[in-house]
């Protein structure tokens, strides 16, 4: 199982894993409070500052896989894995106008998650329960991802890559990150995130400078990967062909609509103490697309490198064997590993808020008390990991690849419940859910292809178009069609002005 372990990167590896490990059962008492709670264990109370918010909000969305994924998808196929880039930038001023009146609202209400807005808004149990089974449908692969980020570091590193012996780090890895999320719930992905955003940091800047200087210049770099990608054929290249182009569009735009109602992407910006951290936040945050951008030249970086692989996804990590010596090797490998456990913790915390309020309470056992909803939840954000962890165990690798693209196509068929809702009550419940059910039909059914998930569909002849987008499209227009037929709406919970002001702001933890 070692016999071509690399000793010194995996030392150094395994002191900055020890010290995120202890970060977070320390977690626990950082600003002690009840974690009997569930707004405190979930939420960190609701009291992290823009300073915290920033290190939060930006490791839960810059993950190890994205380390690993776009410059691996960009070393593939070129400029469309940049696709990122365009989708980032368009999600902050999206959280700078949208999600402070989310904030708001919620925190007024003592809600926690999407599902309990969406049900005290049109007081509708069944498009409660849609939103809530579409956030854990769609973030359970995200989670299997996360791992499979850890699990090519660790091989890289030297362990043995095949059978089940090959899975004992990760599932060692696995149980750490299980035994500190449900010690100290969100506070620990919070405290760690310091670590690991300033570890990335470091990693891709270093990248961008020694490298090129090994491989003689960025001027080399292009022109050896645009032959590369000649050599390739297809529609690969360093810029997009003319059929690129809308689709190239339209996956960033869906993209961006999906990514901020994923149940993790919530939970790190309700965790903010106020209106006004969230805003700071969408100010600061793409200081995280410059770096991602950066990660996008790994994979240009990987040809010039004479780096071949017959996995995409192992691009980044053999780059990093190759240019730099074992003691950086071990440094890099756990900036990427320490950037899974992040937004893994979150997602889970995530996933585990919403079925325990919007499935469990209200469809099994509403007498529940924040006791018992809070250890419930902590029960669900183990048998969250798991389930991921059984995802890697048990189904290839490229196969659960293909089936995340299908988590921003499910998300975003809640964007007319969540974020319409958050400006207007013209559309009803019932409205709502039967969009929802026809968005996730057609766009499931537009995605599934004779050998993997397809995340973009024609049209028509000239316009090939993101299935979500498709699917979202065909869903607002059934809403708007069930609205006039029945427009008979159920009470709303919610007032106008439980939308505006911060004056219910929580106590900031951190600057």
């Amino acid at each position: 199982m070692i016999e071509q372990l690399n000793w010194t990167a995996t030392y150094v590896f395994l002191a900055f894993f020890a010290l995120v490990t202890i970060l977070g059962f320390i977690a626990s008492r950082w600003r002690r409070a009840d974690l009997d709670l569930l707004h405190e264990w979930g939420l960190g109370g609701r009291r992290f500052g823009p300073w915290v918010s920033w290190f939060l909000i930006g490791g839960d969305l810059y993950t190890a896989y994205t380390v690993i994924a776009v410059p691996a998808l960009v070393y593939a196929v070129g400029a469309y894995g940049f696709f990122a880039i365009p989708y980032t930038i368009i999600i902050y001023p999206f959280l700078f106008l949208v999600f402070p009146r989310m904030w708001n609202v919620t925190h007024k209400r003592g809600y926690i998650t999407a599902g309990d807005f969406v049900f005290g808004r049109y007081g509708n149990r069944w498009l409660e329960l849609a939103i809530a089974a579409t956030g854990i449908l769609a973030t359970m692969p995200y989670i299997a991802l996360q791992l499979v980020g850890i699990e090519k570091v660790i091989h890289a590193l030297g362990f043995q890559d095949d059978g089940l012996m090959g899975h004992v780090p990760l599932t060692i890895a696995f149980v750490i990150l299980a035994l500190y999320t449900y010690t100290s719930g969100l506070r620990a992905p919070a405290m760690i995130a310091f670590v690991k955003d300033i570890m990335i940091y470091v990693f891709v800047l270093a990248a961008i400078i020694i490298i090129p200087a090994e491989l003689g210049g960025y001027e080399k770099i292009f022109d050896t990967a645009a032959a590369a990608y000649a050599a390739k054929g297809g529609t690969a290249g360093l810029t997009l062909t003319n059929a690129q182009i809308i689709p190239y569009i339209t996956v960033a735009l869906g993209s961006a609509m999906a990514l901020f109602i994923y149940p993790h992407s919530l939970t790190g910006i309700l965790s903010a103490s106020s209106g006004d951290a969230i805003k700071r936040n969408a100010i600061a945050l793409p200081a995280f697309s410059v770096v991602l951008g950066l990660v996008g030249l790994l994979g240009v970086m990987a040809h010039a490198a004479g780096v071949n692989v017959s996995n995409p996804q192992d691009v980044v990590p053999q780059l990093v064997l190759k240019m730099f010596p074992d003691w950086f090797v071990g440094f890099c490998f756990a900036a990427i590993a320490i950037g899974a456990l992040v937004p893994a913790a979150v997602m889970s915390i995530g996933a585990a808020n919403t079925f325990t309020r919007n499935i469990w309470k209200p469809f099994v056992h509403q007498e529940m008390s924040a006791r018992e909803e809070t250890i419930l939840a902590k029960l669900t954000s183990l048998v969250v990991k798991l389930g991921a962890l059984l995802v890697i165990f048990f189904v290839p690798t490229k196969f659960a690849i293909d089936f995340q693209l299908l988590g921003g196509m499910w998300m975003i068929q809640c964007f007319p419940a969540i974020i319409f809702g958050l400006y207007t009550r013209w559309f009803t419940g019932w409205s709502l859910l039967a969009g929802w059910a026809v968005g996730m039909a057609v766009g499931t059914y537009l995605a599934w292809g004779p050998v993997s998930w397809t995340p973009t569909h024609a049209v028509f002849d000239w316009f090939l178009a993101y299935n979500g987008i498709i699917a979202v499209g065909l869903n607002i227009v059934v809403a708007v069609m069930v609205t006039l037929l029945a427009p008979v709406a159920a009470p709303d919970e919610t007032e106008p002005a439980d939308y505006i002001g911060d004056s219910c702001a929580g106590k900031a933890v951190g600057a």
